[in-house]
């Protein structure tokens, strides 16, 4: 779906995707120290709001206007302040180790187009900081829940990992269970999870 497509979608619903963090963001970040951070494809900015409520700078990134929009506006109600950008990550370079905390949730693309992006993020992590990615997991077409039914935009641990380069730790790389609740009650979503420390 290209961004007038996502523009849409965001307009037809008070929200998309949940008020609130996702778990694993919620998890894995919670007891880091506030610094920079920037979400890379925000969407409504779940995350980016609670990294702001935690003390955090906090940009996100989308190419949606409306997402980044709706974003600024939930930062304004909750007396937060985030910084909103518009950009396609086809193309953007975020600054090169200008942030504490990088994070990707949920960018399905085809390998091609995700690992440039994937290597610009990880150049974007300052020395000591944390790289964050949560993807809809290839493992999640079979034996797993929703998420896109496209293996070509699923990814692996293995895979976004070969995407980091050099100068990084890596402390998960892994397929995690998500739990998502349903009107048949709860099913297992499938995620890829890479948690990875640059070297300070």
């Amino acid at each position: 779906m290209d961004a007038n497509g996502w523009d849409a979608r965001y307009r037809s619903t008070d929200l998309v995707w949940s008020a609130g963090p996702n778990a694993f963001v919620a998890e894995l970040c919670a007891d880091l120290p506030a610094g920079r951070s920037i979400d890379l494809a925000a969407g409504e900015g779940r995350n980016a709001l609670w990294l702001a409520e935690r003390g955090w700078t906090s940009t996100a990134v989308d190419f949606s206007p409306v997402a980044i929009d709706k974003a600024l506006a939930i930062a304004e109600r909750r007396g937060v302040t985030i910084e909103g950008v518009v950009a396609d990550l086809d193309d953007y370079v975020p600054t090169p180790a200008g942030y504490d905390l990088v994070l990707v949730a949920y960018l399905q693309l085809p390998d091609d187009r995700l690992a440039p992006i994937l290597r610009r993020a990880a150049a974007a992590v300052a020395p000591g900081g944390t790289f964050l990615l949560v993807n809809h997991d290839a493992e999640n077409l079979e034996h797993g829940y929703g998420g896109p039914q496209d293996a070509a935009v699923l990814t692996t641990p293995d895979q976004v990992v070969a995407s980091l380069g050099d100068g990084f730790t890596v402390e998960r790389a892994e397929v995690a269970k998500r739990v998502v609740s349903t009107d048949d009650g709860e099913r297992a979503a499938l995620d890829t999870l890479v948690l990875a420390r640059r070297f300070g």
